[in-house]
Formats: C-alpha cells, structure tokens, sequence
C-alpha cells in the first residue's frame, strides 16, 4: 500500500511530544540549550516548540536557583499548574489523589468505606463524592482527566469483567461513574495492582525508577500483581496479565472465591495470614515484629507465606524471565522478615538463579499507590498527545 504523506500539523505534534517528554524525563531541569542538543534540533526550532508548551501551561521556565557568571541560561521544568485526577475503589475503602505533571501530589481525600456489599452504582458514588472533593481542595490546577483503579480483572480500558472481593461483574465503570466535577468523564480504568505497579516504575510522570523490568505482587484483602517490562505493564491481550493472586500453590489446598483451589491469595492475603497467625486482620502487618519476639505461631505464618510466595513468584520468573520483584502492601510491610528465606527458596526454585539470581524489595508504596498510579495513566496520554491542551 502506498505510504501516506505527513502533513505539517502532524510533525509539529510528535515533535512538541518528543520536547514535553524530554523535559518530563530529564534527571535535572535542561534550558532551551541543552534541550536543542538532546534532541539535535535547531535552536529555532526548539525554541518555538518550547514557547508553545510554556504558553500552554505544560512547561515551566524558571531562573536558577545557583546564581551564574554572566547570563544564566533559564530552566525548564514541568508544568507545575497542570495535574491528573486518580481514583480507587478498594474493599475498604475509597481514595482520590490531583498529581501533577512533575508528581507532586497537589491535594488528596481519603475515606474509609466498606464497600463490600454495595452494588456498583452505590460504590461508585463514593467515589464520585470523593473526587469532587478533592478537585475543590485543589483549587485552580488545571485538571486534564481522570482515571480509576479497582481491585478487579478490566477490559477495554473501563469494563470491569470481574471483581471477586466487591463481588462486581460486567460494569462498565466508565459510563456507570460519569463525569467527576470539573475532570470530567472517565478517561479510563485499570487493575489496581496494575496502577500500583505503575506508581512504583515512574519515579515522575514521563521518568522511569532505576528497575523497568520487575513482578510487582501487591496483598490486600486479595493479592493482585503486575508485570513491568520496558518501564510498562504487560496487561496481556484481555487486560488480565498479573493475576499472581490466582496463580495455584497447591492443587489441594482451599477454595477460592475465583472458583479454584489452592490459589496463592488463600495463603498471602490478609485475612488467611490474619487467621494462620491467630490475629485481627488489622494485626498482619504486625506478625514480623511478633515473630521476632518469638511467638512460634508467627514465625510458623511467615514461614508458610514464604513457602507460598516462592511456589507462585518462581513459576512466573521461569516463565517471563524477570527475575526481580518488588513486594507492596501488607507483603512489603513483610518483607524484611521474609527476606532471607523467600530468596533461598527462589533460588532453589528458579532455573536461572545461579547466574541471575531473584531480587527482591519492598515496595515505598502506600495504600495510595494505586490512585496516583492512575493519574500518571492520565499524565502519560498528555505527554504523548499534549497537542490537545494547547
């Protein structure tokens, strides 16, 4: 077929995306300069370019903060004034977080709901209520989407197949939630995990962490996951990728609200561990400290979830071939005092550990992470179209 020609409007936008992700990505402010250098343009041209986007808001251009001999040559920074709603629906509660383009988290509400038992449009009220919330504590931000987490298998972008601990199915949360105050509709949907994992890769909208390839594994009341690869997660070709939760320990073992058996969330998640330990599911994260102590039947808990943790993480790294993984939730609250032997048992397990072996960590999350991971999801479509906002 013949190949279509490239119009100029169409240069102008790649060419305004290239600058706004090269500003949003530098590890240290670049001025016009340094900038025409990266990406070897013109000085004329990348100066045009940059005028339009701090015209537009998406840029700023600051002096300094060291004084120079002579002329120095001004900053650029992301756009301070621009932000992105990020919504989660969770078991217990509801969040909602305004990040903005350089990944400050301008305003934020939280509310602790329980929200099984409600039905979606009950829920997603919630949701709504704190949205709209959060938009007035951010005052004049310019808001450029919105986007919602939920602990659930989602398809198309703002379908959710499947929720098994809200017990939701077939909800298309995009039309169901509606317009938030002045963020307007839905821009769209994503797991939980998935939107977790995503908080943890971009250290800031547009700039990747020191680890793009890793298996995020996330427990809650359930245990989601991710797969990061490249500094993206992999959500596979029905949106159901990372679903470690599900991933069977023990063909034997006890049901699971998914209908199967033995799967790692009936060992991992937070009312199993809380019941193995013989706590209060508000005491989990408290089972290393009291393990340390020396109660036995903690130290049996942490023992069992490391054996568990090492049955599904080292199926799924011999398999993609990641061989580090980062642990959120009450998993990387537990981590330290699983550390040692979650690793010796990965390496007894793995094929490649002798030359690469599993690198574990927790994650610096928050039961946030998810909401902010959505509003970079909105953050990242403006960094690759900012066109639209100018």
């Amino acid at each position: 077929m013949p190949r279509s020609a490239v119009g100029q409007s169409s240069v102008r936008e790649a060419n305004l995306a290239i600058v706004l992700q090269t500003v949003c990505g530098a590890p240290e402010p670049p001025s016009r300069a340094d900038l025409a250098g990266r990406l070897t343009m013109t000085r004329a041209t990348s100066a045009r370019l940059v005028d339009e986007l701090v015209e537009g808001g998406l840029v700023d251009e600051i002096d300094p903060l060291v004084p120079r001999r002579g002329r120095p040559a001004r900053l650029l920074l992301p756009g301070s004034g621009v932000g992105a709603l990020g919504l989660l629906a969770d078991t217990d509660k509801v969040v909602a977080r305004v990040v903005s383009l350089r990944g400050d988290v301008l305003a934020q509400v939280r509310r602790d709901v329980d929200m099984i038992g409600l039905d979606p449009d009950e829920g997603l009220a919630h949701v709504a209520r704190a949205g709209r919330e959060v938009l007035d504590a951010a005052g004049s931000v310019r808001v450029v989407g919105t986007a919602l987490a939920i602990p659930g298998v989602v398809a198309d972008g703002r379908t959710l197949v499947r929720a098994p601990n809200l017990d939701w199915t077939d909800v298309d949360l995009a039309a169901r939630l509606g317009p938030v105050g002045r963020a307007g509709s839905l821009l769209e949907v994503g797991n939980e995990a998935d939107l977790a994992a995503t908080a943890v890769v971009e250290e800031a909208p547009g700039r990747v962490g020191p680890w793009p390839d890793f298996l995020y594994l996330s427990g809650t009341r359930g245990v989601g996951g991710a797969v990061v690869s490249r500094g993206r997660v992999v959500t596979g070709e029905h949106g159901g990728a990372g679903e470690f939760g599900h991933v069977c320990v023990d063909p034997s073992g006890p049901v699971c609200p998914c209908g199967s058996q033995g799967c790692l969330e009936r060992y991992a998640a937070l009312e199993p561990l809380a019941a193995a330990a013989g706590l209060r599911p508000d005491q989990v994260g408290s089972i290393g400290e009291r393990a340390a102590a020396g109660d036995e039947r903690c130290v049996e808990t942490l023992a069992h979830l490391a054996w568990a943790l090492s049955v599904a993480l080292a199926s799924v790294v011999n398999v993609v071939g990641i061989s580090s993984v980062v642990l959120g939730g009450h998993l990387g609250r537990l981590e330290p005092y699983i550390r040692d032997d979650l690793r010796a048992r990965l390496d007894a397990r793995v094929l490649g550990a002798r030359w690469a072996p599993v690198q574990v960590q927790a994650a610096s999350d928050t039961s946030s992470s998810p909401a902010d991971g959505a509003a970079l999801l909105v953050l990242r479509r403006l960094l690759e179209h900012p066109v639209g906002w100018l």
